[in-house]
């Protein structure tokens, strides 16, 4: 199963990839998570893991698993039986930027988790966007 959402922000790509990928923060800039532990120091890059706490669901292990600096991160938790894979993505759109956030249930259990999640699920990444655009505008 796949959910998504997206928001126009008016600040530059670079500015808003730099806070999306400050993956410490968020819980200052979305209500969607209440706390992030990265469980390893640095930049975000590819094989950075981070601890993930959010209401009404268990904490989960996020694994990135593809980063392209300015562009986009992709990272997968494993649960059993459903592998989650979240994707951030921000491009140049007119004088600002298009951010999108994308989950993704697979495996055995990923459509049953999905189904049953599909409105929290939902929530939470129109959550994650207007906070995302609230922050990124903010510090511009």
């Amino acid at each position: 199963m796949r959910f998504e959402s997206s928001t126009q922000i008016d600040a530059p790509p670079a500015r808003v990839f730099e806070v999306f990928s400050d993956v410490e923060r968020w819980p200052e800039w979305t209500a969607s998570v209440t706390s992030v532990e990265r469980l390893d120091t640095g930049p975000l890059r590819v094989g950075s893991k981070a601890r993930i706490r959010q209401p009404k669901l268990p904490a989960a292990v996020w694994e990135v698993t593809e980063l392209v600096d300015g562009s986009h991160f992709i990272w997968v938790a494993k649960a059993p039986g459903v592998t989650t894979v979240g994707g951030h993505y921000v491009e140049a759109s007119g004088d600002g930027s298009r951010a999108i956030s994308r989950l993704d249930q697979n495996g055995p259990g990923g459509w049953l988790i999905g189904t049953l999640t599909k409105g929290l699920t939902n929530r939470y990444l129109t959550m994650e966007t207007a906070g995302l655009k609230a922050q990124a505008e903010s510090s511009t």
